[in-house]
């Protein structure tokens, strides 16, 4: 069945945001008294909301919110620029345009830096919606996000997922959405297999003749 709406995650799938997003993770870490452990074992912050991660990495729960504030009062104004579309996106948000298939971001970021950040890339414009976690906490996860957009009535036509991490693949199939995994991005092929992805592309080059070809 032709895909009529395409959802993209954000970082680790449209633009490599990890250089940004690890070095505010250091900072925060570091101002917290964390042991910082090796730079390759912080990827996961890509992604996930930063709650989840952070105590994952030993902040205890009582002083999570100010490790966010932390990464925040760096990232802002700093570490979301530290960031690069991946080479061939634009090219695919083009053609699938051009196939007039309707796009949309399902991001767990802040809505508001997803904007700027899109809008920085000049990759704003190829998208019907923008929708991230919100200020007040209400809208954080996948699976919130994704939801929201349902809500708006934006993507009720036959959609597909694209995402880097199982956290995609589960937040959308909470929805009957399938998921195709970004291999280029920062999650574990093996985890969004588990999770169930209906299919990984391992550049956006295949991405494209996935989503060309295949019926979901």
């Amino acid at each position: 069945m032709f895909a009529k709406a395409v959802l993209f995650d954000l970082d680790g799938t449209l633009t490599d945001s990890g250089e940004g997003i690890i070095n505010c993770a250091v900072f925060a870490m570091e101002r917290l008294g964390i042991p910082v452990p090796p730079r390759e074992e912080l990827g996961v912050f890509v992604g996930p909301p930063l709650w989840d991660t952070f105590r994952q990495f030993g902040v205890p729960a009582d002083r999570v919110d100010e490790a966010v504030e932390i990464f925040r009062s760096r990232y802002v104004p700093i570490g979301k620029f530290e960031n690069t579309p991946y080479p061939g996106i634009r090219e695919v948000l083009e053609v699938l345009r051009a196939q007039g298939r309707k796009l949309y971001v399902a991001t767990s970021k802040p809505e508001v830096t997803a904007r700027e950040i899109l809008e920085h890339f000049d990759l704003s414009r190829y998208f019907t919606e923008i929708c991230g976690a919100s200020v007040d906490k209400t809208r954080s996860s996948k699976e919130d996000v994704i939801a929201y957009l349902l809500s708006l009535d934006a993507c009720k036509e036959h959609s597909v997922m694209v995402g880097d991490t199982a956290f995609d693949v589960i937040g959308a199939a909470a929805h009957g959405i399938p998921t195709i995994g970004a291999a280029w991005g920062y999650g574990k092929t093996e985890d969004m297999v588990s999770a169930g992805a209906a299919a990984i592309a391992q550049t956006p080059e295949e991405l494209l003749r996935i989503i060309e070809e295949e019926a979901f």
